[in-house]
């Protein structure tokens, strides 16, 4: 309808201006731009706002995000976590989820009775922050739903802003038409699950691919089930786009495949800079998935990371095991931890365990690997797509014939993760 029109008509608009809707980092990463595209929900008028005239639809919102993560991060920007612009309510602090389900048991069910505007605001608005107590800066942000405190907080607005402008248009309208089938189906049917803690496993599990697109694709069941007709193909562009392909090396019907995945970065403590007070992001931090398919012996077969064991979890899928890899990709100035180098080339291996030989392996590189020094960003994708493949290489692995890999204890907080920076 409207809608399609006339987001359609917007990105044309824009590429007709010579406006980007996408971007490219130096080593050929495809990203968004970086802000906008933010999903703001209400009403022509406060009095008209879904949100304010059936207050459990935003507690349905609110719940349902906090039990698939992959809302918050499929279509977000690279800027991820706690100290981000949209944060989700559960990053930071350990008790958050604990008092989110108290503050939604405040607000009143379907038909339970009828409950002040502003109530609404009082009750959620020390839950949805984030780390620091900023209202605004929330995945979920109440600022201009119903505040007493001013006259341009009483809107009946819902923004979510872990949204980013995605580089095509139809990419745009199927998030747009997520929402709107999660809004239909709320309204119908109030979420009645409960809230999960998901603890350190929100940065662990939901950093990787994987269990993103497993987690999607349960919301398509579950909109699927409820009578709207989606279809997982629909989002296989945003996964592509969030998390590219690098490359994958096949050995006696087993493959090792290689994706970007999400690293949550951090803001550093403030230091002076500029006349002022300045604080730094670290952006050092990569991580990647590592995917294992046709894996049956697990026993007899492992993958290393640089001589490391890399923590590969089943799927579910019979022989399929995924993990990821979390190392410094360069050493900047002002960093967490600055005394920690990088630790790339990433040098994968196929172990043989009975053997104690390395059968087929790859190298992931972080920069050029012919040593190839860029000093301007790709001119298109078919450039950034080269830049991204020239940097993984099907070969490489350790060579030798006897390799003995240490039996790592699995790290408690992050048992998926082999973190580079450890050992």
């Amino acid at each position: 309808g409207d809608l399609a029109e006339n987001t359609t008509r917007l990105y044309e608009q824009a590429r007709l201006s010579r406006l980007g809707t996408e971007k490219f980092l130096i080593d050929g990463r495809h990203t968004g731009t970086g802000g906008g595209n933010h999903v703001v929900l209400g009403g022509p008028s406060p009095a008209d706002s879904p949100l304010l005239r059936r207050p459990d639809l935003l507690a349905s919102l609110v719940a349902y995000w906090n039990n698939h993560p992959a809302l918050s991060y499929l279509f977000s920007g690279l800027f991820v976590g706690p100290t981000s612009q949209s944060p989700r309510a559960d990053e930071a602090r350990q008790e958050t989820a604990y008092e989110l389900g108290i503050a939604l048991s405040q607000i009143p069910r379907r038909d339970g009775g009828w409950i002040a505007p502003w109530s609404i605001d009082r009750i959620l608005r020390n839950v949805l922050v984030d780390m620091t107590g900023n209202t605004h800066r929330a995945e979920f942000c109440i600022d201009k739903l119903f505040s007493p405190d001013s006259s341009t907080g009483r809107l009946g607005l819902l923004e979510l802003r872990s949204f980013e402008m995605p580089p095509h248009a139809r990419m745009s309208l199927a998030q747009q038409l997520l929402v709107r089938a999660l809004i239909a189906r709320f309204w119908k049917e109030p979420y009645r699950a409960s809230l999960i803690g998901w603890g350190s496993s929100i940065h662990d599990r939901f950093m990787l691919p994987h269990f993103i697109e497993d987690d999607l694709r349960a919301v398509v069941r579950e909109l699927n089930v409820a009578g709207y007709a989606f279809k997982p193909e629909w989002f296989r562009p945003h996964i592509e786009f969030r998390f590219p392909f690098y490359g994958m090396v096949h050995y006696d019907g087993m493959s090792i495949e290689l994706r970007q995945a999400i690293e949550p970065w951090h803001v550093l403590g403030e230091e002076p800079g500029g006349g002022a007070t300045v604080r730094y992001v670290d952006s050092s931090l990569e991580r990647l998935q590592v995917k294992v398919s046709g894996l049956h012996d697990s026993e007899r077969f492992a993958v290393a990371c640089n001589g490391r064991r890399v923590p590969l979890t089943p799927t579910g899928t019979p022989g399929e095991s995924v993990a990821g890899v979390r190392f410094r990709a360069w050493q900047p100035a002002k960093a967490l931890h600055p005394t920690i180098g990088v630790h790339s080339p990433l040098t994968f291996d196929l172990v043989d365990c009975m053997s104690r030989r390395a059968v087929a392996g790859c190298t992931y590189y972080v920069a050029h690997p012919a040593g190839r020094n860029y000093t301007t960003t790709p001119v298109n994708a078919k450039e950034a797509e080269a830049r991204r493949l020239s940097r993984f290489w099907p070969i490489g692995h350790t060579p030798g014939h006897e390799l003995t890999l240490a039996d790592e204890a699995p790290n408690p907080l992050y048992p998926l993760t082999l973190d580079m920076r450890l050992g």
